[in-house]
This record gives structure tokens, C-alpha cells and sequence, in this order.
């Protein structure tokens, strides 16, 4: 089941070329949690590879992830926060989100505010989760999309040129350049594998109190 869908996260991105990227970073950052902690190296590695163009990539994940937050952004904004916990208990599990997760990302924005936006789009597993209580609280849109923009430009940025550079070390270590690319690839499945089986432990010690 994991391989089949880490799997499908990259024939996704190689088959969907600029479109993929952004598809598969709008749900992840809207309704399912997929990670771009795979989806941006990856889309790197084929930029290094000469596929995509790494100035297309980035302003394409930023867009994607900033429209996909808008999402639970509103969900928040427009419904009663017990009717989300209510809904939570009920469906979390099906988007690997908890009333104890969503409790801590509400409290970390009652102490440092708006600006934990910014600071949540920098930390994986909690990117998501963040636009959730910014809406609760009805923080300002503007200034919401400013923020989530912000954190998201460092993020796509950095994860993507971490593919970019990965590539240009695997190739000045071989002249076989398509055995390297099906290394990467496999290299790819297992970090999507190792993050879906560990994802609800590391949330975990992320909110513990």
C-alpha cells in the first residue's frame, strides 16, 4: 500500500510535469497532508535532470500551497470551532489530523499569533494543520495569504534546490546517469515510505506538551 502510493506520488509528478507539482501540493497543503518534503525534491532532481525549470517550480509550488491553505483557512473562518473538533473526532483519522493536534496548533496561535503562520509553513507536519486556527481566529486574509506566502517562498525554495543539489552530487559520483536516476527514484520511495509510516509518531513529539 505505501510503496503503491509513494509510487504513484512520483509517476504523478514525472507524468504531470508542472501541473503535477502544483495538484499534488494544493491537496497537501488543503485536504490530505501529502508530503512536499518528497514532492519538492523530487520535482528539484528533475530540474537538475533538465525536465523543469527550477524558476517555473518554485512560484508554482508557492501558488499551489498558498491556494490549497486557503481551504482549511476558510473552513476555520466560516464554521464554529466546536462543530470542527465535532468533525475532527469524527473524520481526522482519514487525513491523519487529531482534536489534540488541531488543540496545540489552536494554542500556539493564541500565544504568538499571527505570525505563527509564517512559522508553521516552515515546519513539516504542521504546515497544514496551522491554516486551521488562522481562520478560527479570523485572522486577517491579506495578511494570512501574506504570511503563508512568505513561509511557503523559503520552503519550496529551499526543498526544492535540496533536489537540485542531491542531483549534481549523485552525478559527479558516476557517468551512469540513468542508473543513478532509477537510485534516486528508489532512494525517493523509501523516504516516502520511512515519512507515511513515522508521520503520526513525529507529529506526535511535535505537539507533545
Amino acid at each position: 500500500m505505501l510503496e503503491m502510493l509513494s509510487g504513484f506520488i512520483i509517476h504523478f509528478i514525472q507524468a504531470g510535469g508542472y501541473g503535477g507539482i502544483f495538484a499534488l501540493v494544493a491537496i497537501g497543503s488543503s485536504v490530505f497532508p501529502i508530503p512536499s518534503e518528497i514532492v519538492l525534491p523530487f520535482s528539484g532532481f528533475l530540474v537538475f535532470s533538465g525536465k523543469l525549470n527550477y524558476f517555473i517550480v518554485v512560484p508554482i509550488a508557492v501558488i499551489a500551497d498558498v491556494l490549497g491553505s486557503l481551504v482549511p483557512y476558510f473552513i476555520g473562518f466560516f464554521l464554529e470551532e466546536k462543530v470542527i473538533l465535532n468533525l475532527i473526532k469524527k473524520h481526522g483519522k482519514y487525513v491523519l489530523l487529531s482534536d489534540r493536534e488541531y488543540e496545540h496548533a489552536a494554542n500556539w496561535f493564541k500565544k504568538y499569533g499571527d505570525k505563527m503562520v509564517l512559522i508553521g509553513k516552515l515546519l513539516p507536519g504542521v504546515r497544514w494543520i496551522i491554516s486551521l486556527p488562522a481562520g478560527v481566529f479570523e485572522m486577517n486574509v491579506w495578511k494570512f495569504i501574506t504570511y503563508a506566502a512568505i513561509g511557503s517562498i523559503i520552503y519550496s525554495s529551499l526543498l526544492t534546490f535540496i533536489g537540485v543539489y542531491l542531483g549534481t552530487k549523485w552525478q559527479s559520483l558516476s557517468g551512469l546517469f540513468r542508473q543513478l536516476e532509477l537510485v534516486i527514484v528508489i532512494l525517493l520511495v523509501l523516504a516516502v515510505i520511512w515519512y507515511l509510516d513515522h508521520k503520526l509518531e513525529i507529529r506526535k513529539k511535535l505537539f507533545k506538551k
